[in-house]
């Protein structure tokens, strides 16, 4: 045990791996699970996407916190992660947008952090054994093999529902696009917009500018929205929203998807968890990869069509699973070919695995918005 006016800490996995380093942030203890992202930009777009809510992230660059924190580039009001694993921070800034150092961000969030460590060796190991809970413990108070003991009786991630956690409780309506500059200068669409109806599992704000770009006003509902209120909105298309968790505990939203596939003859489109919940209506079945793909320059295609793109999921498609008279595998991650896109045969409905958002990452997968409302101007 060591005091709580040091500034030790204790990174333990569920293996029993125990790694020291030092506190930042906010001080105490956290159980999340480990997980890491090969990003060497967007800290901050990471950790407020709601699609981390309940992990410990592991940041593969070496240093954090070099630009500091604005407003502009925040995913969501507040982080949605666990904790933080990082090599070195910075504790001065620099950028002309900067509103905020790292460090004084986490500890006004309440995230914990653990700096100090070799987040190498760390990443290798959770590559061979898979990403596994673990716990962070900055504030002194327990003892390696106390904390250990606490670890061992924590739910895995398998099986939890941890969309109720970030869903919005209450509908609202959506109409701007991004306010960075870049950003608005890929206004696509100008005229009357197409009136999208975007299911949110832990939505990204960036997803609603860039529909807002292409040329949509999104109303955003619950997570446990039923297809009557879905419908009396009369809306030209469905989103189908990111999140946290396992796809197949969402019972809720597959089961909505499923309705409104059989009953409505709409657009429908689905990103990283909502393109898994799209393939679970259909019977398909999901399941837990190794370590997931958490990322900037993921290569997905088929074809020699390829896009670099950005991704952030633990749980992938089983292909086998998937109905091949209903629908096409469009997309593969050339990684480890994974199911990174499908679209249904005869119906206006596809989905993408990685983020054609893109924030952070690359904007090559964009079109994706265009084709979704190239399919609602054809119906209008």
């Amino acid at each position: 045990m060591h005091s709580s006016l040091d500034n030790s800490a204790f990174l333990i996995l569920a293996d029993g791996t125990l790694l020291e380093g030092d506190a930042f942030g906010y001080r105490g203890t956290v159980i999340g699970e480990v997980v890491f992202n090969t990003g060497i930009t967007g800290y901050q777009e990471v950790l407020t996407d709601p699609s981390y809510f309940g992990q410990l992230v592991t940041f593969t660059y070496p240093e954090l916190g070099n630009t500091g924190v604005n407003s502009d580039d925040h995913e969501a009001i507040h982080p949605s992660v666990k904790g933080v694993v990082v090599r070195e921070f910075t504790q001065s800034p620099s950028n002309w947008r900067c509103k905020q150092s790292f460090e004084d961000w986490l500890k006004e969030e309440k995230v914990i952090g653990i700096s100090g460590l070799d987040t190498r060796a760390l990443v290798r190991h959770l590559r061979s054994f898979g990403a596994m809970n673990g716990m962070i413990s900055t504030d002194g108070i327990s003892s390696p093999n106390e904390l250990l003991q606490k670890l061992k009786h924590s739910p895995n991630m398998e099986g939890l529902n941890l969309v109720e956690e970030v869903t919005t409780k209450s509908p609202y309506v959506w109409n701007s696009p991004s306010a960075v500059e870049f950003d608005q200068r890929m206004q696509i669409h100008k005229g009357t917009p197409y009136k999208v109806l975007a299911i949110d599992f832990g939505i990204k704000r960036s997803i609603l500018q860039r529909l807002v770009s292409h040329g949509c006003e999104v109303q955003v509902v619950p997570a446990n929205s039923d297809i009557s209120s879905v419908l009396d909105s009369s809306p030209e298309g469905v989103f189908f929203s990111n999140g946290p968790g396992d796809p197949a505990a969402v019972t809720q939203g597959i089961n909505l998807a499923k309705q409104l596939i059989e009953q409505a003859d709409l657009p429908m489109f689905g990103i990283c968890l909502g393109h898994q919940i799209l393939g679970l209506a259909l019977g398909g079945r999901t399941y837990k990869l190794p370590y997931g793909h958490r990322g900037l320059n993921h290569p997905c295609g088929t074809s020699g069509q390829l896009e670099i793109t950005s991704q952030n999921h633990g749980f992938a498609l089983d292909p086998n699973s998937l109905p091949l008279g209903l629908v096409d595998v469009t997309h593969l991650n050339l990684n480890d070919k994974t199911v990174a896109g499908i679209a249904f045969k005869d119906r206006p409905i596809f989905g993408v695995q990685y983020h054609p958002e893109a924030s952070p990452g690359p904007h090559d997968a964009d079109n994706h918005f265009g084709r979704f409302v190239s399919l609602m101007e054809e119906r209008r």
